[in-house]
């Protein structure tokens, strides 16, 4: 081959590839967020769509949208699995009313006691085949997970340990959290966000399940219940990234594979920062000599994970796919002596 007609085949298969790299396909689609606009967790939802769309060179471009914006939070997965929305961000326990699964997946109650022990258990420990067994007989791909974190328990009375907790005035929202405190003793009363400021100012509660830490603290919570309990030892949500089944199987591998290290990078990045913005308000909160945080020992975290486990085994009885969820989970925390 002479020299004119090499480099005139190489120009042409860059013409070609350019070519093909121009006509890429581009994935425009809509996802909502449990989250409402301007939440720190939205914020992290908006910066993951634009990794993701510089990951893809712009072939895969999603809006985010706030919570409530197309459908309730509670009907995403219809929503999705219609092609109403292309995709959700969620807390994936919204949908116990479908399946008890989903809320012991969702938030198994005091089964966590750091966000690595949840994602290794998600993306190396059969959660995430648990939630496409969950997602996609709605017509919706399981695509990955990632976290809040663990919420801190405000507290106006020091607790210590399981024995605190008896006869302990709380607000637990229902289901499973509301569930496992009272069979750990508690007292617990079923509050709307909204009233749990004012509940505590005026001793209706003495303790809450509410948020993570730097919330509660900028909220002013911490300041009127000096005794927060941090890291918790109750509640992580499980915040699934899902989306329609039949635009997933259309997207490429090479874009599936790219879509699924995003969501692990978002993973990263939204602990990190939600953990760093708590242990700021933890600093803050000490220096200021008036708020006693309360860390649970492990022997105190595994006497109330004892406990929640007697709650999973309701849950589990009442589905088939409860109750596989329930062996998956159970397995893998003997297998890392968590129980």
């Amino acid at each position: 081959m002479t020299k004119h007609i090499r480099y005139t085949a190489i120009a042409a298969l860059a013409s070609l590839s350019l070519a093909g790299a121009a006509h890429a396909e581009t994935h425009k689609y809509k996802f909502q967020s449990s989250d409402p606009a301007g939440n720190p967790n939205f914020v992290l939802q908006q910066n993951w769509a634009k990794d993701l769309a510089k990951r893809t060179d712009n072939q895969i471009q999603i809006e985010m949208m706030p919570v409530g914006s197309v459908v309730e939070h509670n009907e995403t997965l219809d929503a999705t699995g219609a092609g109403i929305i292309d995709g959700i961000v969620t807390d994936i326990s919204y949908f116990a009313g479908k399946d008890p699964a989903f809320s012991l997946l969702g938030n198994p109650v005091g089964a966590w006691s750091s966000t690595d022990q949840l994602l290794d258990f998600m993306n190396n420990g059969g959660g995430q085949q648990l939630g496409n067994d969950l997602f996609e007989p709605y017509g919706v791909h399981y695509v990955g997970s990632t976290t809040t974190g663990l919420e801190s328990l405000v507290s106006k009375v020091p607790l210590d340990g399981v024995a605190d907790l008896k006869g302990l005035k709380m607000r637990a929202p229902e289901g499973l959290v509301q569930d496992v405190f009272a069979a750990a003793g508690a007292a617990p009363v079923n509050l709307p966000g909204s009233e749990v400021y004012t509940a505590l100012d005026k001793g209706v509660i003495d303790a809450a399940d509410y948020t993570v830490f730097s919330t509660n603290q900028a909220q002013g919570l911490n300041d009127i219940a000096p005794n927060p309990v941090y890291p918790g030892f109750h509640s992580m949500p499980l915040v699934g990234i899902a989306m329609n089944k039949k635009e997933w199987d259309g997207l490429s591998p090479n874009l599936q594979k790219a879509f699924e290290d995003s969501v692990k990078q978002f993973a990263t990045t939204e602990v990190n920062d939600l953990a760093a913005a708590d242990k700021k308000a933890v600093a803050e909160a000490e220096a200021g000599g008036k708020i006693h945080i309360h860390d649970w020992s492990a022997e105190e975290r595994a006497k109330f994970r004892r406990i929640a486990i007697t709650q999973w085994e309701k849950v589990a009885k009442k589905s088939e796919k409860a109750q596989h969820v329930y062996d998956v989970l159970t397995a893998y925390l003997k297998e890392k002596n968590l129980l």
